[in-house]
């Protein structure tokens, strides 16, 4: 009978997306992240190339990459901006959405933070203790793999949760340390919190994460021409920045309400990809290989339910709509 019911309800929701009309909105899922994305909003780079194709556009803030999955599912986002650990979990997950573009590599960006004074001096001195981090993220995967290679991985108390619930924990001094990011990591730091650990020394041991734009792949498929623009603005944006490095500080610290400095810290803390980048092919399969080593870790946490192969991989990342993206022809057929 659930099978009949499920069913029934499949068609309704099919028949009533097929009455929607055409589409002539653009759904774009952030993180709020320095990076070339939120610079191209803030530059108005989305709204430019969108509306020369007809669109208009709408953003979706999100705090990580799980909740941006779920708006993947619902049909509620075109594009989302996550972390590549959450894009696998995509992959695995069969979700309709492929990987069209790498935003940033993760440095120190990203870090695993204790308190002073409080006894914790080492990655070892976290046995028995309590450490806050945000599940099925890239801070976890990182996490997981520093308390692993200090042989302490079933001796600590892992805590899930958001950002800002981790931020006020340890204001009320709840847990003895945290792995997170900006601007919550900088939080942390501000009030007695120093760095065990950071996303870029664990990179030296293999450990590389970043933060990906997915696309939902049917959309894709039926307008690779709004997937290049998204691209082109990736790219214009990048340009900018390098071309225009204070103004690009300003206009970030604009958009995500924070001070220059600490825009400029957190884009220390992080490598952006070019779009050159993206269209060599040695690159990205460096970043495959690294995906699909992640992924068999996933399995084996149980953050994916099967083995996901290196083709699988590969097809998953999918750059060919960033070959030739700075010569397109956006003009909606």
């Amino acid at each position: 009978m659930k099978k009949f019911l499920m069913f029934g309800l499949f068609l309704c929701l099919t028949l009533l997306v097929g009455c929607k009309g055409q589409k002539s909105e653009i759904n774009i899922g952030l993180l709020k992240v320095p990076n070339d994305a939120i610079l191209a909003k803030q530059m108005g780079l989305f709204e430019q190339k969108f509306q020369e194709l007809g669109y208009s556009v709408k953003y979706y803030t999100f705090d990580s990459g799980v909740d941006a999955n779920k708006a993947i599912v619902s049909g509620d986002i075109d594009f989302a901006t996550m972390g590549n650990i959450n894009s696998l979990v995509a992959l695995g997950s069969n979700l309709d959405a492929e990987l069209i573009w790498i935003h940033e590599t993760l440095g120190e960006v990203e870090a695993l933070v204790a308190k002073s004074g409080s006894g914790i001096e080492t990655v070892e001195d976290l046995v028995g203790k309590n450490v806050a981090t945000t599940f099925v993220s890239t801070a976890h995967y990182v996490l997981l793999n520093v308390l692993k290679e200090a042989g302490i991985d079933d001796q600590v108390q892992l805590l899930n949760m958001r950002t800002s619930e981790l931020s006020a924990a340890w204001l009320r001094g709840d847990i003895d340390a945290a792995y997170t990011w900006q601007p919550t990591l900088g939080t942390l730091l501000d009030n007695d919190g120093f760095v065990l650990v950071s996303s870029e020394d664990m990179i030296e041991k293999g450990y590389m994460t970043a933060n990906v734009e997915l696309v939902r792949k049917s959309f894709a498929q039926e307008n690779p021409e709004v997937v290049k623009a998204y691209i082109q603005c990736m790219h214009e944006a990048y340009m900018y920045f390098e071309a225009n490095r204070a103004d690009a500080l300003s206009m970030l610290a604009l958009e995500l309400e924070l001070s220059v400095a600490e825009i400029e810290l957190q884009v220390d803390g992080s490598i952006w990809t070019s779009l050159d980048e993206m269209q060599d092919a040695e690159f990205i399969s460096g970043y495959v290989d690294t995906m699909f080593a992640q992924s068999a870790f996933l399995l084996d946490q149980d953050f994916v339910n099967r083995v996901i192969s290196r083709a699988e991989v590969a097809t998953f990342m999918n750059n060919s709509y960033a070959i030739g993206a700075e010569d397109a022809d956006t003009d909606k057929n």
